[in-house]
């Protein structure tokens, strides 16, 4: 139940329709309606979800630009009393979206915040992927660079859910299925909207089909976990890279196998054999 009005201002956290606009909640529509203010990414965009709604109410933008000046701005009109109500361009705020530092300037003033529940982009290509979601981790944007994107991925020990570019998801998936051409993975684009799609499949299959047919729009990729040897052969590889650093720091080969085996859980030999044949 919504504090009532006229309370002490607040900040209203409320998630948006990630595309088709009928998935707005009652309760957001009623934050909506009765918020002094409505900070947004685009007021544009948030114009036409009021519009749909027949609502009529103060938008304020709110964006990575803007976003440390405007919050400081926020919070002093919640002080005095305003209700301020938080939206994306699409699904819950702050998930890899601005509004942190609104939140986090707002619990430190000791300003009331409400939490609506609502669409989110992670949770709905998580459970369309047919992934186990007993254990998952949402990892934002993937890194850019190869060996960042490795790291986070190939040897994850749960479902992994994150968003990527149309413009390089067939590279990522052409990457992944080089190191694991049978991980199961969805591709999951356009959720709720008109040209929804997710695709199922193992890296090597969806690598091939999304080289061939180039994609377009938002895209949630979800990833499933990495079979026990896989993490455990990504764990040594990881080791032995660590191990050359050290060594080419002017290290001892031995002596440092031995301090990172008790760092990292591999044998001191495994790490010297691993060193003695990358180094030929």
């Amino acid at each position: 139940m919504s504090p009532p009005r006229g309370a002490a201002g607040r900040l209203v956290v409320c998630p948006t329709p990630i595309g088709n606009l009928e998935d707005v909640t009652l309760r957001v529509l009623v934050a909506l309606r009765e918020a002094d203010l409505v900070a947004c990414e685009d007021t544009r965009r948030t114009r036409t979800l009021l519009d749909r709604h027949g609502i009529r109410a103060r938008l304020v933008s709110f964006h990575e630009h803007n976003e440390e000046a405007r919050a400081v701005e926020l919070v002093g009109r919640m002080r005095g009393g305003s209700v301020v109500a938080l939206v994306a361009d699409a699904g819950t705020p702050l998930v890899a979206d601005p509004g942190y530092a609104l939140l986090s300037a707002a619990l430190h003033a000791g300003i009331a915040v409400e939490v609506l529940p609502g669409p989110s982009a992670v949770l709905t290509a998580l459970v369309a992927s047919g992934l186990p979601a007993d254990r998952w981790r949402f990892v934002g944007f993937l890194p850019r660079g190869r060996d960042a994107l490795l790291a986070v991925v190939l040897g994850a020990d749960e479902t992994l859910v994150a968003f990527e570019s149309p413009r390089r998801l067939a590279a990522t998936l052409d990457l992944l299925a080089e190191h694991d051409p049978a991980r199961a993975v969805a591709v999951c684009r356009e959720l709720t909207k008109l040209h929804e799609e997710v695709r199922r499949g193992s890296a090597l299959e969806l690598a091939r089909h999304f080289a061939a047919q180039p994609t377009r729009g938002e895209v949630v990729l979800v990833v499933g976990a990495a079979e026990p040897a896989s993490v455990d052969e990504l764990a040594r590889e990881q080791a032995v890279r660590a191990l050359e650093a050290v060594v080419a720091a002017g290290a001892r080969p031995r002596a440092a196998a031995a301090a990172l085996a008790k760092l990292t859980g591999v044998s001191a030999n495994e790490l010297y054999r691993g060193l003695t044949r990358e180094g030929g």
